[in-house]
């Protein structure tokens, strides 16, 4: 009877010891991924200072534009605490808010023909969209990571371990508003 007991004990510390070590496995997997934002991030901010520089020569009506770019990049390059769900929260929206000036910023470029056709633009361009091609895909799979783990918190007995272990769920990268806005494609036809 005794050897019974121990046992059942002995299995459920084994698949209690099992699912915390999921949780922690896939709480570093969140932080990985979250840092594969942050590198994407940084890759775009350090590409900023070229665009502006190059730009700067021939928009000199968009120089508002071009000082809220910089006080975003420097806002976004801050450091901030992985843990903290609303810092998280806070540093997504101020990358979303810089990419909306930039794309506002690509925007005014359309306008300038010799800016658009100089060469040095052209590259940082493509610099650019590669750039946030690849914080596309980093922001896809931070929200992978982010489901697994949130599933894993949510489920018995996960969610008991993870009081236990302190630790929480995590939000998704979500866009802005504005990005979800419908297009209305007349102000581009006419």
């Amino acid at each position: 009877m005794d050897s019974i007991i121990l046992g059942i004990i002995g299995v459920v510390l084994i698949i209690s010891y099992l699912w915390y070590a999921s949780l922690i496995l896939k709480r570093n997997n969140v932080r990985g991924s979250l840092s594969g934002i942050d590198v994407q991030l940084k890759k775009r901010s350090d590409l900023i200072p070229n665009i502006l520089a190059v730009a700067k020569k021939f928009m000199q009506h968009e120089m508002e534009i071009m000082k809220e770019i910089t006080g975003l990049r420097t806002q976004v390059d801050k450091k901030y605490d992985p843990n903290n769900i609303t810092e998280v929260k806070n540093h997504f929206a101020d990358s979303e808010l810089l990419a909306n000036k930039l794309g506002q910023f690509m925007m005014s470029v359309e306008n300038y023909p010799d800016l658009k056709s100089n060469q040095a633009m052209i590259e940082v361009i493509q610099s650019l969209n590669e750039v946030e091609a690849q914080l596309t895909a980093a922001r896809r799979f931070y929200n992978s990571t982010v489901t697994a783990l949130n599933n894993t918190i949510q489920i018995f007995p996960g969610n008991l371990i993870a009081k236990l272990a302190n630790i929480q769920e995590l939000p998704f990268y979500q866009t802005d508003e504005a990005s979800k806005a419908p297009i209305n494609t007349s102000e581009f036809l006419s």
